[in-house]
């Protein structure tokens, strides 16, 4: 029992993006919102496109974890945004809002003892919840990173290095 408590924890540090890693809020802090639309020469995304992958995709993996009867977007169209940018500063604040109350619903589900881990569910294919959150944890290190870049590249660092 101990240990599937400090397995919890570990997955919910991870999920929250303590690490090795910079978290969500870290990466779009301070981000200008007319810098959120701008294309970097070579780079396949904006900021704004990747926020918006960010959250439909967490929210996809949220919903597919707790809801048997949960239809996933089209892949991959349904997964980004048409646009480069965001119709207007409400949409770009609306998704970074979104994408921050499903990272607290997967935590929230993780954190909890009677969400079985390990058993597969039902509606799926052999998925359960620890691969669930684990896809969380690779999926948004991967794109943060890429979000991190973009700011490097756009003269607005997160950091202070």
């Amino acid at each position: 029992m101990e240990e599937n408590s400090k397995l919890r924890e570990q997955l919910a540090y991870h999920l929250s993006g303590h690490g090795a890693h910079i978290d969500f809020d870290t990466a779009v802090e301070g981000m200008p919102f007319e810098l959120t639309g701008k294309q970097v020469p070579k780079l396949a995304h904006t900021a704004w496109q990747l926020v918006y992958h960010l959250q439909m995709a967490q929210s996809d993996i949220l919903e597919f974890s707790r809801n048997p009867a949960h239809v996933s977007p089209e892949y991959p169209s349904g997964y980004w945004p048409k646009a480069p940018a965001p119709a207007d500063e409400e949409q770009w604040q609306g998704t970074i809002a979104s994408f921050r109350e499903d990272l607290q619903a997967m935590i929230a589900l993780v954190k909890n003892p009677d969400s079985d881990l390990f058993t597969p569910f039902a509606h799926g294919s052999g998925q359960n919840l620890l691969r669930e959150a684990i896809l969380i944890i690779d999926h948004n290190s991967y794109h943060i990173g890429q979000l991190v870049d973009i700011r490097m590249l756009l003269g607005i660092p997160v950091r202070d290095w």
